[in-house]
């Protein structure tokens, strides 16, 4: 083999190894914006003519952000997105994604926590060197609720924990070993 190709081989793997990871990339960055209620870091995700199907209701991008921040806000008084198995097909400058889901939500008084399964379905779109989601379905496979009054007790106080805003400790730089937030 030639050292041409070797180099042709390696740039091909490197382009698409660069291509998974963005494209995750942009999978996990959309989960945060959700759980910090960042709409724009949500919308940012999205390509402005694509659309999410969360629920029995596509949503157009460019009115899901707020659609959803409205919706976790008035369900519970926390959520978090977490992200597991994921799949990746690329097909030029376009890919198809599975992601697992697993999504925690605590109620408003704080003693009841739902954690709900699902995947998301993804069309992703290369433009201009970015990816981004074009369409999105979602799935809810399984869930199941229990009692969260642990995060009221003895053991917890003084726990970090997140907010809704660009004042969660994700946003901070540098990080200060300390600092401000807010607390269990």
């Amino acid at each position: 083999m030639s050292e041409d190709i070797d180099i042709a081989e390696l740039k091909a793997t490197v382009r698409l190894l660069k291509d998974r990871q963005d494209i995750l990339d942009v999978i996990v960055r959309e989960s945060r914006g959700r759980d910090r209620h960042d709409a724009e870091l949500t919308a940012s995700c999205y390509w402005p003519e694509g659309a999410d199907e969360h629920g029995p209701v596509p949503f157009p991008a460019t009115a899901y952000p707020e659609i959803a921040n409205k919706g976790h806000a008035a369900a519970f008084g926390m959520n978090q997105h977490n992200l597991a198995n994921h799949t990746c097909e690329i097909d030029g400058e376009i890919a198809y994604c599975e992601t697992y889901v697993v999504g925690t939500m605590l109620s408003h008084d704080g003693l009841t926590c739902t954690i709900a399964a699902g995947r998301y379905m993804d069309q992703l779109e290369k433009r201009s060197g970015e990816w981004r989601i074009m369409w999105r379905r979602s799935t809810v496979e399984t869930a199941m609720q229990g009692d969260a009054s642990w995060l009221h007790t003895q053991s917890v106080k003084g726990f970090l924990k997140g907010t809704r805003d660009r004042e969660d400790l994700s946003y901070q730089r540098p990080i200060v070993i300390g600092g401000p937030g807010a607390h269990w």
